[in-house]
């Protein structure tokens, strides 16, 4: 007899446990005092890295300083969100040989940078992670960093080896700039666990991955590529590609249609949109959908139409924003197969080598659940992997938390949803402690849906 989705074999009928605070994969122990071994650490195969020793590596120590970067990281969290910080210890920047230059950070216009941060404080792992959307390294600093770092794992995060809305440029084959998302987070993953052993001895006892949304699309990725690199990993709402759908060229082009008057809400809700997400369509109409959609479907497809976006996305915060009017009527099933060739070179397939949790928000209004994890968790199953795999959808979640300080009455961010989801991950894979079946997490009975989150 199949058990239901989400229960582990041997645990049926047990009584789940949620881990609300920080739980770290051992107790971290001194690693030979603040910055020790500071001379002995290099980065394999970077072409150039910039070594400092920091009193405080979270925001909060890095405030004002070019170490981190707020406009990066704007929007992704909640104002009132609480991030520890006193963190002391090793931070490294740099970037590996790479030929284009999309990333001007430090004034280095040269893409595949990354950030790696070392605790004194060192509880044996490390955590992983990519750019969400098309911004840089420091992105996730507040929403990922600074807690991994308090509960004393070592970070490392790239760009993909590409960012900004011109990364469509990047490469010469249709989907060669994401194909480079993947090869970056790899090749960034074995250099961190060797980084780790010259800081501190020996390489990491665990290693996780996990990201949001295109990092979210990382996590996924590598658990099914590279299992043997990763113990498990965290999934906010990554996003999905499949060479016939669904993927953002199939549900995005309703949105550009509805923006021109060529649709219907009735055409959103058949591309996966969720009714009661309405409100949050005028934002997405002026900031997401139209963007997205361009960039994307030049990266995938861009003889569809060569002039819009053309070599640019454009010059102005208007122009990058606009829609191509060429998109209301794109259709991806009626494109010529290489289309879906190139989509199939990045696509996911379900096959998850270790165990993985995904969030999604059920008011997503960019990456609507319902064409997107509602699926992934579907092809997970049809791969044998389900007892890999743990699905919350977070009640009143939309793409970006900062959306929520807009609507406090009709949002909630999914931050604190997603750090009580790493905790039951690490218990999950160090512990054996089983992650609650899956389900749709309500409103925290304290009410502070800012920074609590009970997965039970």
């Amino acid at each position: 007899m199949r058990l239901p989705r989400g229960v582990p074999f041997l645990a049926a009928a047990l009584t789940a446990v949620t881990l609300a605070g920080p739980a770290p994969s051992a107790e971290a122990v001194d690693s030979g005092g603040h910055c020790a071994r500071l001379e002995h650490v290099r980065v394999p195969g970077a072409a150039l890295q910039r070594e400092a020793c920091l009193d405080d590596l979270t925001t909060t120590g890095l405030a004002g300083t070019d170490y981190t970067d707020p406009a990066d990281q704007a929007g992704l969290t909640a104002a009132g969100t609480r991030s520890p910080s006193g963190v002391p210890g090793i931070q490294i920047d740099g970037y590996f040989p790479d030929s284009s230059r999309f990333n001007t950070t430090h004034g280095w216009r040269h893409d595949a940078q990354f950030v790696i941060r070392l605790p004194d404080r060192w509880n044996g792992g490390v955590v992983v992670t990519g750019a969400p959307g098309n911004r840089k390294q420091y992105a996730t600093d507040k929403a990922i960093s600074d807690r991994v770092l308090a509960q004393g794992y070592a970070y490392a995060a790239t760009d993909k080896g590409n960012s900004g809305t011109d990364f469509y440029r990047d490469g010469v084959r249709p989907g060669d700039a994401v194909a480079e998302w993947n090869a970056r987070t790899t090749q960034l993953t074995r250099a961190v666990r060797r980084v780790v052993a010259q800081r501190y001895g020996h390489e990491p006892r665990r290693t996780y991955i996990t990201g949001i949304s295109n990092g979210g699309y990382l996590t996924r990725w590598q658990l099914e590529n590279h299992p043997g690199l990763y113990d498990g990993g965290v999934d906010w709402e990554g996003a999905l590609w499949t060479a016939d759908g669904p993927n953002l060229l199939t549900s995005l082009p309703a949105t550009v249609a509805r923006s021109l008057g060529a649709a219907r809400d009735e055409d959103l809700y058949a591309a996966g949109f969720a009714r009661g997400s309405e409100f949050l369509w005028p934002y997405h109409e002026k900031a997401y959908w139209g963007v997205t959609q361009k960039i994307y479907r030049a990266e995938f497809d861009p003889a569809y139409d060569p002039d819009c976006p053309g070599p640019t996305a454009g010059s102005s915060p208007e122009a990058i924003l606009a829609p191509c009017a060429s998109d209301a009527a794109y259709d991806y099933a009626a494109r010529p197969a290489s289309v879906r060739r190139a989509v199939a070179r990045v696509a996911l397939t379900g096959r998850i080598g270790k165990p993985l949790i995904t969030l999604h928000g059920d008011l997503d209004a960019l990456l609507p659940k319902a064409a997107d994890s509602d699926v992934y968790a579907r092809m997970i199953d049809e791969r044998g992997r389900g007892a890999l795999h743990r699905y919350y959808t977070v009640a009143g979640g939309t793409h970006v938390d900062g959306l929520y300080d807009t609507h406090p009455d009709r949002l909630r961010p999914i931050l604190p949803c997603y750090r009580s989801a790493f905790d039951t991950l690490t218990a999950w894979v160090e512990r054996g402690t089983p992650p609650p079946a899956d389900r749709t997490i309500g409103e925290p009975a304290d009410g502070d849906v800012v920074d609590s989150c009970p997965l039970r």
